[in-house]
């Protein structure tokens, strides 16, 4: 190893640097998060239409009580899978405010959506947010946590 020239070295260290992106790119919750957090969306938006006011909190204190639960274990975003867990330094320190910044944007969509049902007179406008957005969770959790993780070096 000690006659490694340097354009053979340089060669080798972009190829591990592409392994490297090539994992991070990998790097995001399990599908079964989303859906999960896309059942509770609707399970509010149900019960926050539907229910007695003691029932709404009590959910939402619930709810946010296991989405706290799950987030510790799964938020850094370095597990994806069983088969793969990376370091914090390749999965990206970012990954948790990234992952946080995109539930406020949901919460903020739900109540944007909410009201505008309501305004149009929707006999129960929460449930149909909640509906739409966690259509969106459901569906597109990976793929729009992929791409806020690249926009904002995640």
């Amino acid at each position: 190893m000690e006659n490694v020239a340097p354009d053979q070295a340089r060669a080798a260290l972009d190829t591990v640097e592409r392994a490297r992106r090539r994992v991070a790119d990998e790097v995001g919750l399990p599908r079964g998060y989303w859906w999960a957090m896309a059942a509770g969306w609707v399970v509010l938006g149900v019960i926050g239409d539907l229910g007695p006011q003691w029932l709404v909190i009590a959910t939402t204190l619930i709810f946010g009580a296991g989405h706290s639960f799950l987030a510790s274990r799964l938020l850094n975003g370095r597990r994806r899978t069983d088969q793969i867990q990376v370091s914090a330094a390749v999965a990206g320190r970012r990954t948790p405010i990234v992952v946080v910044g995109m539930l406020f944007a949901l919460v903020a969509l739900t109540i944007g959506v909410a009201i505008a049902l309501d305004t149009d007179g929707d006999r129960n406008p929460g449930i149909w947010a909640a509906v739409l957005v966690a259509a969106i969770i459901g569906f597109g959790g990976p793929e729009i946590l992929r791409v806020l993780r690249q926009w904002f070096g995640a």
